[in-house]
């Protein structure tokens, strides 16, 4: 198999990535979660950042992850859950 074949095909699988990385103390710290609308370029997966670590907080950006469908089939409202000004239970 190629990478032309695997690239878009993976991407297609997949809605959410969830960087971690280590913090000086050894714990692990979410640094970025982007969203994978599964277009690729060449050799270049499509990325848009949903929350970005700004000033040691995760905090909001523009992106918003590829098929709410299939969100909505598990019950998560997308809209609801990443509006900054609703609190939401269980997530940080």
């Amino acid at each position: 198999m190629t990478s032309s074949f695997v690239l878009p095909t993976v991407a297609s699988c997949v809605d959410l990535v969830v960087h971690l990385a280590q913090d000086p103390e050894g714990r692990r710290r979410v640094q970025e979660i982007v969203a994978v609308p599964g277009r690729v370029e060449g050799d270049v997966l499509e990325t848009a950042e949903v929350f970005g670590l700004r000033d040691g907080r995760l905090e909001r950006s523009t992106g918003f992850p590829p098929h709410p469908e299939r969100f909505r089939r598990i019950g998560v409202d997308l809209a609801r859950l990443l509006d900054a000004d609703q609190p939401v239970r269980g997530v940080a």
